[in-house]
């Protein structure tokens, strides 16, 4: 008698515990919950992407520092700018394309002045 008291518990817990999980299935496939879990992904979809740009967006205002440092951008008034730096190397200032030679005449860029 205890056996079959056992096993007719035992049969009943398994048959509720099935129902159980056979209609939590069936609640999560109905259309409004289908659309209430596309919703959320599209949020959380969102929220990865917010975070995503801000990244990059921290990510170019570093290198953006780190560039007008090596270029010199972010140096204080009066300061020698590496370009400065380099210049005297080459020649020194006015000895670039269009520097005059002394010999030479000197002619505008003006093309408006032929016509």
């Amino acid at each position: 008698m205890f056996r079959r008291t056992f096993w007719f518990t035992a049969g009943a817990a398994a048959g509720v515990w099935a129902t159980t999980k056979v209609n939590r299935k069936i609640q999560q496939l109905t259309p409004e919950s289908l659309a209430a879990q596309a919703a959320n992904r599209a949020v959380d979809a969102g929220h990865r992407l917010r975070e995503f740009a801000l990244d990059v967006r921290a990510g170019m205002i570093q290198r953006e520092e780190e560039l007008g440092e090596a270029l010199g951008t972010n140096a204080p008034p009066g300061a020698e700018l590496p370009a400065q730096r380099i210049r005297p190397a080459l020649g020194g200032p006015g000895r670039g394309p269009r520097a005059t030679h002394p010999n030479r005449p000197h002619s505008s860029y003006n093309r408006n002045e032929d016509h």
